[in-house]
Protein backbone atom coordinates (compact mmCIF):
# COMPACT_ATOMS: atom_id res chain seq x y z
CA UNK A 1 0.00 0.00 0.00
CA UNK A 2 1.44 3.40 -0.69
CA UNK A 3 2.23 5.72 2.20
CA UNK A 4 -1.28 7.69 2.26
CA UNK A 5 -2.44 9.36 5.76
CA UNK A 6 -5.54 10.60 6.77
CA UNK A 7 -4.45 14.36 8.07
CA UNK A 8 -7.52 15.75 10.95
CA UNK A 9 -6.76 19.31 10.48
CA UNK A 10 -8.36 22.07 13.12
CA UNK A 11 -9.36 25.39 12.05
CA UNK A 12 -9.71 28.35 13.68
CA UNK A 13 -12.50 28.52 15.72
CA UNK A 14 -13.18 32.32 14.71
CA UNK A 15 -13.20 32.85 11.10
CA UNK A 16 -9.95 34.61 9.75
CA UNK A 17 -8.18 34.05 13.28
CA UNK A 18 -5.64 32.08 11.00
CA UNK A 19 -2.41 33.29 13.31
CA UNK A 20 -4.17 30.60 16.25
CA UNK A 21 -3.24 28.05 13.32
CA UNK A 22 0.22 26.29 13.71
CA UNK A 23 2.70 27.18 10.36
CA UNK A 24 3.12 23.51 10.59
CA UNK A 25 -0.62 22.57 10.33
CA UNK A 26 -0.87 25.24 6.91
CA UNK A 27 2.15 23.55 5.39
CA UNK A 28 0.05 20.34 5.39
CA UNK A 29 -2.83 21.99 3.87
CA UNK A 30 -0.65 23.06 1.31
CA UNK A 31 0.50 19.66 0.90
CA UNK A 32 -2.80 18.73 0.46
CA UNK A 33 -5.48 18.47 -2.75
CA UNK A 34 -8.34 16.24 -1.42
CA UNK A 35 -10.08 17.10 1.39
CA UNK A 36 -13.83 16.22 3.81
CA UNK A 37 -15.11 18.22 5.08
CA UNK A 38 -18.14 19.33 7.22
CA UNK A 39 -19.25 22.09 5.16
CA UNK A 40 -17.65 23.06 1.84
CA UNK A 41 -18.11 26.73 1.22
CA UNK A 42 -16.45 27.63 4.92
CA UNK A 43 -13.93 25.02 3.88
CA UNK A 44 -13.42 26.92 0.83
CA UNK A 45 -13.13 30.33 2.50
CA UNK A 46 -10.60 28.97 5.41
CA UNK A 47 -8.42 26.60 2.73
CA UNK A 48 -7.95 30.35 0.26
CA UNK A 49 -7.26 32.16 3.59
CA UNK A 50 -3.65 30.40 4.06
CA UNK A 51 -2.58 30.99 0.59
CA UNK A 52 -3.18 27.29 -0.46
CA UNK A 53 -0.97 26.78 -3.80
CA UNK A 54 -3.30 25.39 -5.92
CA UNK A 55 -6.54 27.29 -7.46
CA UNK A 56 -9.49 26.63 -4.56
CA UNK A 57 -11.18 25.34 -8.06
CA UNK A 58 -8.46 22.52 -8.65
CA UNK A 59 -9.43 21.08 -4.94
CA UNK A 60 -11.03 18.26 -4.42
CA UNK A 61 -13.66 18.74 -1.77
CA UNK A 62 -16.40 16.16 -0.44
CA UNK A 63 -19.03 18.00 1.66
CA UNK A 64 -20.36 14.85 4.31
CA UNK A 65 -24.52 15.03 4.55
CA UNK A 66 -25.38 16.73 7.63
CA UNK A 67 -28.20 13.76 7.81
CA UNK A 68 -26.77 10.90 6.35
CA UNK A 69 -22.73 11.56 6.79
CA UNK A 70 -21.76 8.22 5.81
CA UNK A 71 -23.16 9.00 2.66
CA UNK A 72 -20.94 8.41 -0.26
CA UNK A 73 -17.97 9.71 2.27
CA UNK A 74 -15.78 5.89 2.26
CA UNK A 75 -16.35 5.84 -1.51
CA UNK A 76 -14.00 8.92 -1.82
CA UNK A 77 -11.89 7.72 1.31
CA UNK A 78 -10.91 4.86 -0.57
CA UNK A 79 -8.39 7.18 -2.57
CA UNK A 80 -6.33 6.98 0.62
CA UNK A 81 -6.15 3.21 -0.46
CA UNK A 82 -4.50 4.00 -3.80
CA UNK A 83 -2.07 6.78 -2.04
CA UNK A 84 -3.97 9.52 -1.84
CA UNK A 85 -3.81 11.87 1.31
CA UNK A 86 -6.61 13.12 2.40
CA UNK A 87 -7.35 16.08 5.06
CA UNK A 88 -10.43 16.14 7.30
CA UNK A 89 -11.30 19.66 8.43
CA UNK A 90 -14.39 20.56 11.13
CA UNK A 91 -16.57 23.29 10.36
CA UNK A 92 -14.45 24.84 13.34
CA UNK A 93 -12.05 24.06 15.48
CA UNK A 94 -10.84 20.48 15.68
CA UNK A 95 -11.86 17.42 13.68
CA UNK A 96 -13.57 14.53 15.51
CA UNK A 97 -14.39 16.47 18.92
CA UNK A 98 -18.63 17.41 18.57
CA UNK A 99 -18.39 16.69 14.75
CA UNK A 100 -18.41 13.54 12.25
CA UNK A 101 -15.27 13.28 11.99
CA UNK A 102 -14.22 10.59 14.07
CA UNK A 103 -15.69 8.29 11.41
CA UNK A 104 -13.44 9.07 9.09
CA UNK A 105 -10.37 8.07 11.89
CA UNK A 106 -12.35 5.10 12.75
CA UNK A 107 -12.35 4.18 9.07
CA UNK A 108 -8.42 4.39 8.47
CA UNK A 109 -8.00 2.43 11.16
CA UNK A 110 -10.31 -0.20 9.72
CA UNK A 111 -8.08 0.24 6.73
CA UNK A 112 -4.64 0.29 8.20
CA UNK A 113 -4.38 3.87 7.06
CA UNK A 114 -2.48 6.72 9.27
CA UNK A 115 -4.43 8.79 11.17
CA UNK A 116 -2.66 12.38 11.79
CA UNK A 117 -3.86 14.80 14.44
CA UNK A 118 -2.65 17.98 13.69
CA UNK A 119 -2.35 20.95 16.56
CA UNK A 120 -5.08 23.29 16.90
CA UNK A 121 -7.55 25.48 18.85
CA UNK A 122 -10.44 23.31 20.60
CA UNK A 123 -12.78 25.96 22.64
CA UNK A 124 -13.89 22.68 24.94
CA UNK A 125 -9.72 22.56 25.89
CA UNK A 126 -9.62 26.37 25.86
CA UNK A 127 -12.46 26.99 28.12
CA UNK A 128 -11.24 23.96 30.30
CA UNK A 129 -8.10 25.50 30.58
CA UNK A 130 -9.00 28.95 31.66
CA UNK A 131 -12.13 27.48 34.02
CA UNK A 132 -10.17 26.87 37.13
CA UNK A 133 -11.67 23.61 37.49
CA UNK A 134 -10.60 20.23 37.23
CA UNK A 135 -8.36 19.60 33.97
CA UNK A 136 -7.67 16.09 35.02
CA UNK A 137 -11.22 14.43 35.14
CA UNK A 138 -13.60 15.49 33.01
CA UNK A 139 -16.50 14.97 31.14
CA UNK A 140 -17.77 16.59 27.51
CA UNK A 141 -21.47 16.20 27.24
CA UNK A 142 -22.20 17.71 23.75
CA UNK A 143 -25.63 18.91 23.31
CA UNK A 144 -28.13 19.00 26.34
CA UNK A 145 -31.70 18.00 25.65
CA UNK A 146 -33.84 20.94 24.38
CA UNK A 147 -37.33 20.34 26.16
CA UNK A 148 -36.99 21.85 30.20
CA UNK A 149 -37.77 18.60 31.52
CA UNK A 150 -35.42 16.51 30.23
CA UNK A 151 -32.51 19.19 29.98
CA UNK A 152 -33.13 20.05 34.34
CA UNK A 153 -33.20 16.09 34.48
CA UNK A 154 -29.80 16.12 32.83
CA UNK A 155 -28.38 18.89 34.58
CA UNK A 156 -28.78 17.38 38.18
CA UNK A 157 -27.37 14.23 36.45
CA UNK A 158 -24.21 16.32 35.73
CA UNK A 159 -24.36 17.96 39.25
CA UNK A 160 -24.47 14.70 41.16
CA UNK A 161 -21.53 13.34 38.68
CA UNK A 162 -20.01 16.07 39.66
CA UNK A 163 -20.03 16.11 43.29
CA UNK A 164 -19.62 12.01 43.40
CA UNK A 165 -16.66 11.87 41.16
CA UNK A 166 -15.02 15.41 41.19
CA UNK A 167 -15.44 15.44 37.29
CA UNK A 168 -15.98 18.65 35.99
CA UNK A 169 -19.21 18.71 33.42
CA UNK A 170 -18.74 20.60 30.21
CA UNK A 171 -21.78 21.12 27.68
CA UNK A 172 -22.84 23.14 24.91
CA UNK A 173 -25.93 24.56 23.15
CA UNK A 174 -27.21 26.20 20.38
CA UNK A 175 -26.08 29.73 20.42
CA UNK A 176 -29.79 31.15 20.22
CA UNK A 177 -30.76 28.64 23.11
CA UNK A 178 -27.88 29.93 25.99
CA UNK A 179 -30.46 31.75 27.73
CA UNK A 180 -32.78 29.37 28.16
CA UNK A 181 -30.42 26.58 29.18
CA UNK A 182 -29.17 29.32 31.25
CA UNK A 183 -32.81 29.69 33.38
CA UNK A 184 -33.55 26.41 33.79
CA UNK A 185 -29.74 25.67 35.10
CA UNK A 186 -30.35 28.42 37.60
CA UNK A 187 -33.25 27.14 39.05
CA UNK A 188 -31.65 23.54 38.90
CA UNK A 189 -28.06 23.55 40.29
CA UNK A 190 -27.15 24.25 43.85
CA UNK A 191 -26.58 27.43 44.75
CA UNK A 192 -22.49 26.68 45.47
CA UNK A 193 -21.67 25.21 43.03
CA UNK A 194 -19.61 27.14 40.10
CA UNK A 195 -20.13 27.40 36.32
CA UNK A 196 -17.58 28.84 34.02
CA UNK A 197 -19.21 30.16 30.61
CA UNK A 198 -17.10 30.91 28.33
CA UNK A 199 -18.38 32.65 25.19
CA UNK A 200 -16.82 33.87 22.00
CA UNK A 201 -13.58 31.91 22.12
CA UNK A 202 -10.74 33.62 20.30
CA UNK A 203 -12.67 36.45 19.21
CA UNK A 204 -12.03 39.81 20.29
CA UNK A 205 -14.98 40.01 22.46
CA UNK A 206 -14.03 36.81 24.13
CA UNK A 207 -15.64 36.91 27.56
CA UNK A 208 -15.01 33.52 30.11
CA UNK A 209 -16.21 33.96 33.65
CA UNK A 210 -16.64 31.50 36.41
CA UNK A 211 -18.80 32.46 39.88
CA UNK A 212 -21.16 30.45 41.95
CA UNK A 213 -24.87 29.81 40.88
CA UNK A 214 -25.84 32.26 43.74
CA UNK A 215 -23.36 35.17 42.15
CA UNK A 216 -24.51 34.55 38.75
CA UNK A 217 -28.50 35.13 39.69
CA UNK A 218 -27.65 38.59 40.14
CA UNK A 219 -25.68 39.30 37.03
CA UNK A 220 -27.07 40.38 33.70
CA UNK A 221 -25.41 38.15 30.64
CA UNK A 222 -25.53 38.68 27.48
CA UNK A 223 -24.42 35.91 25.07
CA UNK A 224 -28.08 34.96 23.15
CA UNK A 225 -26.26 33.99 19.68
CA UNK A 226 -23.10 33.43 20.96
CA UNK A 227 -21.05 30.35 20.66
CA UNK A 228 -20.67 29.53 24.14
CA UNK A 229 -19.11 26.46 26.12
CA UNK A 230 -20.58 26.08 29.92
CA UNK A 231 -18.69 24.45 32.17
CA UNK A 232 -19.77 22.92 35.45
CA UNK A 233 -17.42 22.58 38.72
CA UNK A 234 -16.03 23.50 42.32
Amino acid sequence: MLNAKIFMIPCPIVENQNDTIAPATIAVIHGLDHYVVERARTARRYIKSTAHPLPISELNIFEMDKNNPEDGLYAFLAKAKKGKSIGVLSEAGCPGIADPGALIAKWAHQNNIDVVPLIGPSSILLALIASGFNGQNFAFNGYLPVKKPELAQKLKQLENHLVRHDQTQIFMETPYRNHGLLEVAFKTFSPKLKLCIAANINAPDEWIKTKTIAQWKNEEIEIHKKPTMFLLGR
